[in-house]
């Protein structure tokens, strides 16, 4: 038996951050944050065996290895094993296997990669094992094993479009983690959004880590900055299930200024100059992926600009990134 697995990962259209513990109760009694799923996917391939024999590769790290059984997995420090290994600790597989996983996004592109490898592995060893999860049982899981492998506070909005593809609106409320899904409009999206990697990876537990010490010490400025984000996504949900369109790039730039109240390193040099490079080319608006500080950015333009706006991209040595809203 082989057991197959992929995964999307996702772009955030506003509400980043908001779904790190403790700062939603804080900011608001309700917080939200929208993202969809996108083709930029994780896979997972696992083979149980019939021995205590593990074989493990990596393939987008060009890294391969065996061990003779799971302690020996578990106590070999390989930075390439870090996810495997917590995903083992948490299973405690009793015979061996053969696993190959590979990511297709950009190392820190903000693009929730680190969570969809995360759930691919889940799911898989959950099939594995008989779990059924439900995707706020899966998230939970997931959230904490990654907090333990980033030694930081990790959010949850990067799991749910990795274990459902979809348009999500998340809300997080003292009650819990509330969840709508629909369809991602893909024809809109793929008129209008360009995905572009900066080239600079990003690290999230970082900045989002600075944001929660922020507001747990009583910043005013970035627990205000946090409200006006909270609005902004209430008001994203508005324009997409109204498929009010045109607002998006307001929306996008509003998030933008409050988002680089939290900490100046949201952005960064390289950000700032893909932001002059398209909107002289005529992009309406750019948006932060993830974490931000290097990563990946979404680009909304009309429709008649989009190309000149791509072929500026790349002009300047930036990287067009493939939606692929076909494959999920």
């Amino acid at each position: 038996m082989t057991i197959n697995v992929k995964s999307p990962t996702r772009i955030d259209l506003a509400g980043g951050t908001l779904d790190c513990w403790p700062l939603f109760p804080l900011v608001a009694p309700r917080c939200t944050t929208v993202n969809f799923s996108i083709g930029i996917c994780s896979e997972v391939e696992l083979t149980p065996g019939e021995s205590s024999t593990i074989e493990v590769a990596v393939e987008d790290l060009k890294y391969q290895k065996s061990f003779v059984d799971l302690a020996t997995l578990l106590e070999c420090q390989d930075k390439e094993l870090s996810l495997i290994r917590v995903v083992c600790e948490y299973f405690q597989p009793h015979i061996g296997f053969k696993i190959r996983s590979r990511s297709d996004s950009p190392v820190g592109a903000g693009l929730g990669g680190s969570s969809s490898l995360t759930i691919s592995f889940l799911k898989a060893f959950g099939q594995w094992s008989g779990c059924e999860w439900s995707a706020h049982q899966i998230v939970e899981v997931a959230h904490n094993l990654e907090a333990k492998l980033i030694h930081a506070p990790t959010g949850t909005q990067d799991y749910y479009p990795a274990f459902q593809a979809g348009l999500h609106f998340i809300h997080y409320t003292s009650d819990g983690v509330g969840l709508e899904t629909q369809e991602v409009p893909r024809e809109v999206f793929n008129k209008h959004l360009t995905l572009v990697y900066t080239g600079v990876p990003h690290h999230s537990g970082i900045n989002n880590w600075q944001v929660i010490k922020a507001v747990v010490e009583g910043d005013l400025n970035v627990l205000s900055a946090l409200r006006e984000i909270n609005k902004i996504a209430e008001n994203m949900q508005k324009a997409v299930l109204s498929s009010k369109w045109g607002e998006i790039p307001q929306l996008f730039n509003e998030e933008y200024r409050f988002r680089v109240q939290l900490t100046p390193h949201f952005s960064s040099p390289r950000i700032e100059e893909l932001k002059d490079v398209v909107l002289s080319a005529g992009a309406d608006a750019v948006k932060i992926c993830g974490a931000g500080g290097g990563g990946c950015v979404a680009i909304w333009s009309p429709a008649e600009s989009k190309i000149e706006v791509e072929r500026a991209c790349q002009a300047s040595g930036f990287q067009i990134l493939p939606l692929s809203l076909e494959k999920i």
